[in-house]
């Protein structure tokens, strides 16, 4: 059977700005992989392709035409060249999402509880980047919702406010109550890592996201080895592609969690491999969205639960958007469900 390809480019409009590690975006330009039967059949299947400037390792001006040529050869030949996609993470997870949805004919493309609407998601609570108000509005509104772990990504104001913004979180829940995550974003500097870190340790975090920049292995080693909270690598993963050097970074560095992105750190197949090694050494692991449109935020989610992974997962971008594109997603309480 022939199946042929469409490429459809979107731009989603963010409701607000969003600050990542390293931009600020006001909009997210996309491109969707529609694959279909040439002739006799309305079946399709649709895939979602979306880099982000400054973030992924496969994002540049031409990304469009490197597109279209992974397309053509998938017309070619009806299979994906993993090892020759291994550098466009981006463009293997919208292939090999739009084929699940192909073969699975819905949304639902495994057979879960999730799938079924039989059970959620545990999902953490984004507190984006911005002044101490913005967000303090942020906490009161996720721990109103009913969210039960908290992530907050700091490094973007004073050291000493966003210690107070824990303070103000534990004042009011213990750790059993709310669980508290923090990403760094790559914002401290290696001299004054560790000394932050202990600072933070007196408000019972669960976890730390990237506290240096990417590269410093060996200040990360020493780190994870001596740390008083555990650390998670996240913008460390972007660009280690091959399995021998995600297996090399996981031995050099010794972290306690890695975060991974499917858009971002290997597709499907590429963030398996970083599952596989994760548990082979003993090392937690999370998935974590990246600024998809629900399309690439369903299919994710569909993945994440075959695992059941008893951990959090950051699955609650669904709503950043003017413009998203109607799925049966509902965040209930801090839990993702496939309303089917």
């Amino acid at each position: 059977m022939n199946l042929k390809t469409q490429i459809i480019p979107y731009t989603l409009i963010f409701k607000q700005q969003v600050r990542t590690s390293k931009s600020v975006y006001h909009e997210h330009k996309i491109w969707y992989i529609r694959i279909f039967e040439e002739k006799g059949s309305d079946r399709f299947g649709i895939g979602e392709c979306a880099p982000l400037p400054d973030l992924s390792c496969d994002y540049s001006a031409e990304y469009e035409a490197v597109l279209t040529c992974y397309c053509r050869e998938f017309e070619q030949t009806g299979t994906i060249d993993f090892e020759k996609n291994r550098n466009f993470p981006s463009i293997l997870f919208g292939l090999e999402t739009a084929i699940l949805h192909y073969k699975s004919k819905g949304y639902n493309f495994f057979d879960t509880p999730f799938s079924r609407s039989e059970k959620g998601i545990h999902i953490n609570g984004l507190i984006w980047m911005g002044d101490y108000d913005f967000m303090i509005k942020q906490i009161d509104n996720k721990l109103n919702k009913g969210f039960t772990c908290l992530k907050l990504k700091i490094g973007g104001i004073d050291f000493d406010e966003e210690l107070k913004l824990l303070k103000y979180i534990r004042c009011k829940y213990s750790e059993n109550e709310i669980i508290i995550r923090l990403d760094a974003n790559g914002a401290f500097s290696p001299l004054e890592a560790l000394e932050k870190l202990k600072r933070l340790s007196d408000f019972q975090i669960h976890s730390i996201e990237q506290p240096v920049k990417v590269g410093q292995w060996e200040t990360l080693f020493e780190l994870c080895a001596n740390t008083p909270i555990p650390i998670a690598l996240d913008e460390e993963l972007t660009g280690i592609n091959s399995f021998s050097n995600k297996k090399k970074l996981i031995e050099n560095i010794s972290p306690q969690y890695i975060v991974i992105k499917p858009s971002l750190h290997g597709g499907i197949s590429g963030s398996s491999e970083w599952i596989k090694i994760a548990k082979e050494h003993n090392v937690g692991w999370w998935i974590t969205s990246a600024l998809e449109s629900n399309i690439g935020l369903n299919s994710i989610a569909q993945w994440c639960a075959r695992f059941e992974n008893p951990l959090y997962q950051g699955l609650g971008t669904g709503n950043l958007y003017e413009n998203n594109h109607p799925l049966p997603l509902v965040v209930d309480k801090g839990l993702l469900w496939y309303r089917n």
